[in-house]
This record gives structure tokens, C-alpha cells and sequence, in this order.
């Protein structure tokens, strides 16, 4: 992998974490529930792990798919998937609602995992791993990797912006200061899928 594909996936995973709906204002409201900093901490490994859990599922159906298909409709499949999933994101604005604040870490998890499915956090990752790696062998490698990557990423990201709301701002700034990741996302997979159909 070379050095801009990690640089992406380092980006993404960064980004993932500055947003709220991928996991930092559970935690964070999980930590003010319980008045402990501890909590917020407890939070992010479930919350990491089922982000990553989804990215990892999302490359591993798309490597599959890769040694059934040729390429190239390997790679159009591809950009339409993320380019249609982005109009989606921009069409469609609620999210997903199913657990409460009592959660056990297997919870966090799984919602974890659907939030970062529904906001198609494998599918941003596949532009950059689609045309890396051939061989079975090659394609768990690079789908291993970039999972890694991106959620080293995401999970430093995340949890500094939880203990800075956490500590210092509180979640009053979402009020103030914050605006919807969700469109710029959207925008994103839209991006990321145009690119995919014309490398």
C-alpha cells in the first residue's frame, strides 16, 4: 500500500471519528450518565470495534467478488454501490434509533457496527483498496490493513474528541458550534464513487 492510500485512510478514519453519530457522543453521554471519565474510556473499544467491524465485512464481500467477476465490473459495481449509497445519504436524513442508554459493551458494539454500515464506512474505504492486491492472499492483506489504518485513526480521533467534550466543552457545542458531517459525507461517497468508476 502505498504512501497516499494510507494518508487516506488515515484521513477517513479521522473524520469518522470527529463525528458525532460514529460513536464519540455515546461515549461521552455515557460518561456524564455515570459522572465518570472511566465510562467515556470503557465506551470507545466497543464503539471502534464494531466500526471496524463493518469496514472489515464490507472489504472482505467486495475482495470475493473480486476473484468471482472481472475488474472492471468489479470496479463499476463499486462506484455505483458508493455513489448511489452517497445520494442516499443526502436523501435520507434520520439514523437509526434501537438501543437506550443502558447498554452492555456487546450493544455498543452492534450499534456501532449498524451506524457505521449505515453510513457506509466500508464503502468510502473500497475506492482506495480496489485496485490493490490481486491474489487471495493479497486482497485479506490489503482488507486487513486498510481496516487497521482507518480505525487506529478513527479510535485517536475519537477518543480526543470525546475527552475534549468530556472534560472542557460539553455537549453544548453541538448546539454552537457543530455542523452536519452527515451532508459533507454524502458529498464524500458521491466523490469517492465518480473516482472509483474513472481509475
Amino acid at each position: 500500500m502505498d504512501l497516499t492510500s494510507v494518508l487516506i485512510l488515515t484521513g477517513l478514519g479521522a473524520f469518522h471519528g470527529l463525528n458525532p453519530a460514529m460513536g464519540w457522543l455515546f461515549a461521552v453521554a455515557l460518561g456524564l450518565q455515570e459522572h465518570s471519565r472511566v465510562a467515556v474510556l470503557r465506551a470507545l473499544p466497543p464503539i471502534v470495534l464494531g466500526h471496524a467491524g463493518s469496514v472489515l465485512i464490507t472489504l472482505a464481500l467486495v475482495s470475493v467478488a473480486r476473484l468471482a467477476a472481472p475488474p472492471r465490473i468489479v470496479s463499476y459495481g463499486v462506484a455505483a454501490l458508493v455513489c448511489g449509497f452517497g445520494v442516499w445519504r443526502l436523501v435520507r436524513r434520520r439514523h437509526p434509533r434501537w438501543v437506550g442508554m443502558k447498554v452492555t459493551r456487546w450493544q455498543l458494539a452492534g450499534w456501532s457496527f449498524l451506524m457505521a454500515t449505515a453510513h457506509g464506512a466500508g464503502l468510502m474505504v473500497l475506492p482506495i483498496t480496489l485496485h490493490n492486491g490481486h491474489g487471495t492472499a493479497e486482497l485479506a492483506s490489503q482488507s486487513l490493513l486498510a481496516t487497521a489504518i482507518h480505525t487506529l485513526s478513527m479510535l485517536a480521533t475519537t477518543t480526543a474528541v470525546a475527552m475534549l467534550v468530556y472534560e472542557r466543552l460539553g455537549v453544548a457545542v453541538l448546539r454552537k458550534a457543530w455542523f452536519n458531517l452527515d451532508y459533507v459525507w454524502a458529498v464524500a461517497l458521491i466523490g469517492a464513487g465518480v473516482s472509483a468508476a474513472f481509475t
